[in-house]
Formats: structure tokens, C-alpha cells, sequence
């Protein structure tokens, strides 16, 4: 089927709330990032309107790994030459604070199971050590492995990171919404905002990550739209990555979801028509997803879902958060 795993569990309905007069603020976007901010602002007291042109969780927040990881998009020992070591601590460490806020909310949609990035050769295990001794200098809870388990014997290093955690997304954002609401946001599914100008808050946030283009002109150039394909099997026999695993620089991801289902996603690097907004998926990417499965479990197993969404990546691989310049 050519849809999210995630998304194709029933939504609870979304309970309406209006707003006691404007807003003062208004979100685009539905996902994990227009979710939390609603909250937050409604938390403090503003009176705040989000829009979702699909369903809460129905772009990338519903179709993506499940992957809750600590840490930004450049390695850490990078992250620390680029803004220096004070700043990516604090990075670091605020990441690591909002996987304690995703604990607290999520129930039974989040299980912390800490994660494994792999090497799958020689130059990435030079990284990977290299990001590890960053790591470990700065009392990050991490720990290397030289020996690997059998169903990883194609890798030749590993390095664990203890505080990450794998999330059932779609049902953590659907969570995250009724928070906000409980909190006194109002949420508009189905509401698609084609221009600012038909907002009429004072204040407007954007949170649209890869799909911002033609929204913001000013954002076009500095957020790239890029596709992820997924695909999921039905439940394996056994239980052999019960945590999310990701090598080749996140350009393989998978892991087992607790009914053994394997979710096996990315191999974008194959081809450079995935730096795109279309959510289609392509028999090319979808040759090699399976193909990486039967490495991973010796046979093709039935393929359940299969998907697309997307993602936002910044030229410098920085977060991008602020005023619109």
C-alpha cells in the first residue's frame, strides 16, 4: 500500500475549540514543530491559531522513521569545530531536554530505547570515532562497539547512544495536538494557507519544513525540499533490531516496531531527483529499499506500506529558527 504505517492508524477526532477573539498569533503547519509551538504559546497564555492543510500529522511528521534522536543534522565533533564547543554542548544538551518534554507527553507513543549508528566502512568509522571521543569529552552518554551482532556483521563499528528513543510518530504528534489544545489553541485541519495575507494575526510562524517552498520567497533559498521513501514489512518472526539503527551517514535507517514489524527507509542518495517536494514514490528507491531489506533479513518479506515524505535540509546543515530576514 502507498501509505504511511504511522498514518494509517485511526485518528482520534480533534476537538474543536475556538478562540476568544483573534489570534495573536498563527501557525502554519501541523507537524511535530507547529504542534509544540502551539503549545508553548497557549501554555503562556497567547491566543494562538494553527492551520494544517491535511490532517494533524499528515506530512512529514507522519512519514517519516520514527526516530527520536538527540543532536542536530552535522556530527557532533563538526558541530563543535562550526559553532564552537560551548555552543554545540548546549545544542546537545537542549535536544537531549526535548526528548525528556517528548517522554513526559507522548504515553505509550514514545519508547526509549537508546539507538545505534553504524560504520559501514573504514572512512565512516573514522567519523563515527571521531564523533564518539567529542561525545564522550563532553559527558554525552554514549559507548563503541567493535563487536556487532550477527545480522550487522556488514559493519565494522558502532557507537550507542543511550538517551534516544523510537516514537510511533503520527500518534506522539496526534498526542502533542491534544495538549495544545487542552492548553487553549485553536487547531484548523483541512486549512491551507496559500498566502500571509490571509492571516490576520500580528504574528505569524512557519512551520512547514520541506514543504515551505513558494510560501515564504525569502525562505526558497535556504530550506531544500528532499524525499525520504519508506517501506514496512508485516511482523518478522523474531525481534532483531529492536532499536532504530541508522548507517552511510542516515542515508540507511531501519528498525523494528514492537509487533516486529521492520520500518526500512532512506537509500536517497541512489538518486538526485529525491531533492523534491513530490511525495510520489519511484520504482528506483523502491528496487534498492527492498534489496536493503533482504540484506538485512536474508529474504523479502511482504512489504505492508510503503511511502514518501519530506524533509527540510539547510545549506550548513543548521537549524533554522527565527525572524524571516
Amino acid at each position: 500500500m502507498a501509505d504511511s504505517y504511522w498514518l494509517a492508524e485511526p485518528a482520534p477526532a480533534l476537538r474543536s475549540r475556538r478562540l476568544d477573539g483573534e489570534p495573536e498569533v498563527e501557525i502554519v503547519g501541523g507537524g511535530v514543530t507547529g504542534c509544540s509551538c502551539a503549545l508553548a504559546l497557549a501554555r503562556a497564555g497567547v491566543r494562538v491559531r494553527l492551520h494544517e492543510a491535511r490532517t494533524i500529522a499528515g506530512g512529514a511528521s507522519g512519514r517519516n522513521g520514527g526516530f527520536a534522536l538527540r543532536g542536530g543534522a552535522m556530527p557532533y565533533h563538526e558541530a563543535r569545530a562550526t559553532l564552537g564547543s560551548e555552543r554545540a554542548r548546549a545544542l546537545w544538551s537542549l535536544t537531549e531536554r526535548g526528548l525528556d518534554e517528548i517522554r513526559s507527553l507522548a504515553g505509550d507513543a514514545y519508547r526509549q530505547t537508546g539507538s545505534l549508528r553504524l560504520a559501514s566502512d573504514a572512512v565512516e568509522r573514522d567519523e563515527l570515532a571521531a564523533e564518539f571521543r567529542a561525545l564522550e569529552q563532553d559527558g554525552f552518554a554514549v559507548a563503541w562497539l567493535d563487536e556487532l551482532p550477527p545480522q550487522l556483521s556488514g559493519y565494522v563499528g558502532g557507537m550507542r547512544h543511550f538517551s534516544d528513543g523510537a516514537l510511533h510518530p503520527a500518534r506522539w504528534v496526534r498526542r502533542l495536538a491534544e495538549h495544545a489544545v487542552d492548553a487553549g489553541a485553536e487547531l484548523r485541519e483541512g486549512s491551507r494557507v496559500e498566502s500571509l495575507a490571509d492571516l490576520r494575526a500580528p504574528t505569524v510562524v512557519i512551520a512547514t519544513d520541506g514543504y515551505t517552498q513558494g510560501l515564504v520567497p525569502e525562505l526558497d533559498a535556504v530550506i531544500r525540499p528532499i524525499r525520504n521513501q519508506v517501506v514496512t514489512t508485516e511482523p518478522l518472526a523474531e525481534l532483531l533490531f529492536p532499536f532504530p539503527h541508522y548507517a552511510r551517514r542516515g542515508y540507511d535507517y531501519w528498525q523494528q516496531t514492537p509487533d516486529r514489524r521492520l520500518v526500512v527507509g532512506g537509500r536517497r542518495d541512489a538518486d538526485v531527483t529525491e531533492n523534491t517536494a513530490e511525495e510520489a514514490l519511484t520504482p528506483a528507491i523502491q528496487a534498492r529499499l527492498e534489496s536493503f531489506v533482504v540484506e538485512l533479513v536474508g529474504q523479502l518479506p511482504e512489504i505492508a506500506h510503503r511511502w514518501a515524505g519530506i524533509f527540510g535540509s539547510s545549506p550548513d546543515d543548521r537549524p533554522l529558527a527565527g525572524a524571516v530576514p
